[in-house]
């Protein structure tokens, strides 16, 4: 099964460019291709910026510690800070690949799919790895598919760090489109024996004839910021079978959190 998810890329497509934005990362490229300092008159004369606003946004990245400025020579570098996230993101990214071993055993042994969702940002969450199971007859979750934070089985785990009462979280809520229908109030409910019980299920309600399971895995901070999902078809297992399941993905995520992390 390949989801897409139509309403962002319609999102993506009708998006309003914020130009210092645009501008301030087009500023971080070029200084990262050339390769030497360069003063704020001739970064902004290359790059047919306003000068007084190259200047500001120079400044602005110098503050961030993502640009250095040198006070001698009145020019600026690409700065270490910028340096250290690109190593914390080709870090993470290492590690979700060294995890990717580890799901595919799983798969194995348990005979469904298994995906290992991020949380990508306060609304969105997305698969970035995904095995699948060796049997013929087979689910297929796409990596990079994205999902509205409160979905499926790995949103309710999330959903155990957000506060449902919110109003903006009901509204996010209301917007989404089940496969079966699924009140707020079951939800919640839903989300309260998740938290109890410490993995979370989504009966068909994600999309209709599939079953899913899934475990959080907890960061050094408590936080939760992947989950561990077996997908399934609907009456594959019983229902000790996914008792079983989820204390199988509560364990494996105790694993996969030392690879993680």
């Amino acid at each position: 099964m390949d989801i897409s998810d139509v309403s962002d890329t319609a999102k993506s497509a009708n998006a309003t460019l914020v130009k210092p934005v645009s501008n301030a990362i087009r500023i971080l490229r070029h200084l990262s291709l050339v390769g030497k300092p360069e003063r704020s008159v001739d970064i902004a004369r290359q790059l047919s910026i306003n000068p007084s606003t190259c200047f500001n946004i120079l400044r602005t990245l110098v503050q961030e510690d993502v640009v250095d400025f040198s006070p001698l020579s009145k020019r600026y570098s690409v700065g270490s800070g910028l340096a250290r996230l690109v190593e914390q993101l080709v870090t993470q990214g290492h590690r979700v690949q060294m995890a990717k071993p580890l799901l595919q055993n799983l798969a194995s042994r348990l005979r469904v799919t298994i995906t290992l969702w991020r949380k990508m940002s306060p609304d969105r969450i997305v698969i970035v790895s995904s095995a699948a199971s060796p049997t013929d007859v087979r689910i297929d979750m796409a990596e990079g598919q994205r999902l509205p934070v409160l979905m499926g089985a790995s949103g309710r785990l999330f959903a155990t760090q957000i506060d449902l009462h919110d109003p903006m979280v009901e509204s996010s809520f209301e917007k989404i489109r089940w496969a079966r229908p699924l009140s707020l109030e079951d939800y919640r409910e839903d989300v309260k024996v998740a938290a109890e019980r410490g993995w979370a299920m989504d009966d068909g309600h994600f999309s209709g004839g599939i079953l899913a399971v899934a475990a959080p895995i907890y960061s050094p901070a408590n936080s939760i910021e992947f989950t561990v999902s077996a997908v399934m078809f609907r009456g594959q297992r019983d229902e000790e079978g996914l008792a079983e399941m989820g204390k199988a993905l509560i364990e494996f995520c105790n694993e996969v959190a030392c690879v993680l992390y």
